[in-house]
């Protein structure tokens, strides 16, 4: 069931998988405290800023589970026990899960057995997990795309290349295209080596270095 779901890495902090999941960040630490659904990399202290990061198999499962709540109304409670029936079926995380929803009940694809675990006579609302790890990865590509009033411009935050000075909207730092540059490369070279910036963000990046040099 994990087909395209290995050959995807990604962590995403709290803001982002709320926007692909379309789930709210209370939805998800309300779930993350109850135990329901635990971040993959997450910090004892969640009161630390990004102590919540998940991977993008969570935002599978998270997104898996918003369509059964969104589309099919199915409640918390009925969620939860079809988690511990998968589980002991050996299936862990929401994003091995081929879930069918059967007249308002949940119910999903045994692996061993390849059969539908309680399923009733009617028609079958199928939830193909794969439609969903499609969707996942276009949405996380699309957190990857920068918005147009971030080109040519320099930003800093705090958890963000430890504080640096950074080309807005990405993570890389002014003083990373300073070091390409005195090292002889030229822009388009520059350019090469990371194809999401552009020559505007080159030169902003050349000019906040050198007035970050005058200042010193």
């Amino acid at each position: 069931m994990t087909q395209g779901v290995e050959n995807v890495v990604a962590a995403l902090s709290e803001d982002q998988v709320s926007k692909i999941t379309e789930l709210s960040k209370g939805q998800l630490r309300a779930w993350d405290r109850r135990g329901f659904f635990v971040p993959r990399y997450a910090y004892d202290n969640r009161s630390v800023a990004y102590s919540r990061i998940y991977s993008f198999r969570d935002a599978v499962g998270l997104r898996t589970l918003a369509k059964l709540r969104s589309t099919y109304k199915i409640r918390l409670a009925r969620l939860e026990n079809l988690a511990k029936e998968m589980e002991k079926d050996g299936i862990s995380h929401w994003a091995d899960a081929r879930v069918w929803v059967v007249k308002g009940e949940p119910h999903y694809l045994r692996p061993k057995q390849n059969e539908v675990k309680g399923a009733e006579t009617g028609q079958l609302a199928m939830l193909p997990i794969i439609d969903v790890i499609e969707e996942v990865k276009s949405r996380v590509e699309d957190l990857k795309k920068r918005s147009q009033e971030t080109i040519g411009k320099v930003e800093r935050h705090k958890y963000i290349a430890r504080n640096s000075w950074v080309i807005s909207g990405t993570r890389i730092p002014t003083a990373t295209i300073r070091r390409y540059h005195e090292a002889g490369f030229t822009s388009a070279q520059i350019l090469e080596e990371y194809p999401t910036l552009t020559e505007a963000d080159i030169v902003a990046a050349l000019a906040h270095e050198k007035e970050l040099a005058l200042s010193a």
